[in-house]
């Protein structure tokens, strides 16, 4: 009964906490998809936002945004150099 107990605490913190009806909705979305894909793990994975490439994929684009807008401030900045020396000449 100890263990009984134990899970219903359990079965109760997966629900106050959402997994459940996350999970739910993710597994429904699976058996809903017409074509079933060939990994059920992968599309749970990425339904869940859990899959670690995507995850290293998105930091890699967001440090490569920081550096473009660091060149871009930098060329604006030239620019403005530029124009104002086109205007003495």
């Amino acid at each position: 009964q100890a263990a009984d107990s134990k899970r219903e605490q359990f079965r109760q913190y997966l629900e106050k906490s959402g997994v459940l009806d996350m999970l739910t909705k993710v597994l429904v979305a699976l058996y809903e998809e017409p074509e079933k894909p060939d990994s059920a793990l992968d599309f749970l994975k990425h339904h869940l936002g859990a899959s670690a490439p995507e995850n290293l994929e998105i930091e890699a684009l967001r440090l490569e945004v920081a550096e473009m807008k660091e060149k871009y401030e930098a060329v604006l900045e030239e620019n403005k150099k530029l124009k104002t020396k086109v205007k003495v000449y």
